[in-house]
């Protein structure tokens, strides 16, 4: 599993657009007065800069990543206050949580296993750790104007999203009900707030780079009607909105979770 720094980039916008104000708020007061926050799959450090102009002080970040160049990139928007830790996410014991305060990661559990979720959830109960996890795809997109095959690509993109990620089977578009159910039982509250994606003419390059992108996954599962809809699709990009559903979750330890 990766993606390049130029699709991260492109997609920043959006990402930050549709975050949950107030989710994201009150994850920034679960990180506490001295934030010291862990963000999984870091990539460029998306999350870094989402969270900057919320923060009453700088916090120290811990970006976690496998590649050392994206590391690079999210460790240049902490202004000297990152350490990064290039590791492979599959191990949950390298995961450098010594005096943390709050756990990220956006974007990323959709793409994990549910097996990885437990084991995650196991962890940060264990050190009663609160867990901020943004932009989990739910499997619901709609387009404007719409295509007969739009259905058809979107269950078969959905099968796909399913499919071993890095992590084992993955949670794909179940994500966020996973999340909520495995933290619950491990004693956290959880918190959720829809964080669409809503995208119009402005954002065609990002919605032609979608699109390519769910059109080639819905082929490899099996929609024979895929290249005929990415024909459509990119056709109507001068007038086309798009709604592709997230979800954000933030889960409290018990000791906050009265808050």
């Amino acid at each position: 599993m990766g993606f390049s720094a130029s699709w991260l980039a492109l997609r920043e916008p959006a990402d930050h657009a549709a975050r949950d104000e107030g989710l994201l708020r009150a994850a920034v007061q679960a990180a506490g007065a001295d934030p010291v926050i862990v963000d999984l799959g870091s990539g460029t450090g998306s999350t870094l800069r989402a969270f900057a102009p919320h923060l009453g002080r700088p916090a120290r970040w811990r970006p976690v990543d496998h590649d050392p160049t994206l590391l690079a990139h999210a460790a240049a928007s902490a202004d000297g206050l990152a350490t990064t830790h290039q590791i492979d996410l599959r191990d949950l014991e390298a995961l450098p949580l010594d005096q943390a305060s709050l756990v990220t990661a956006s974007a990323l559990l959709d793409l994990c296993s549910e097996a990885w979720v437990r084991g995650l959830a196991q962890r940060l109960a264990a050190r009663s750790l609160p867990f901020y996890a943004a932009l989990n795809y739910d499997g619901v997109m709609h387009w404007s104007p719409p295509a007969l095959a739009d259905a058809d690509v979107t269950q078969a993109f959905n099968r796909h999203q399913r499919g071993d990620k890095g992590f084992g089977p993955a949670l794909g578009p179940d994500a966020a009900s996973a999340i909520a159910d495995i933290f619950g039982a491990a004693g956290f509250t959880v918190l959720r707030a829809q964080s669409p994606w809503r995208l119009g003419p402005e954002d065609a390059a990002l919605q032609r780079e979608l699109l390519a992108g769910i059109a080639q996954a819905a082929a490899e599962a099996g929609a024979e009607a895929a290249p005929d809809w990415l024909r459509t699709r990119l056709d109507a990009l001068p007038q086309a909105q798009c709604h592709i559903g997230h979800l954000d979750i933030l889960a409290l330890p018990p000791d906050q979770g009265a808050r």
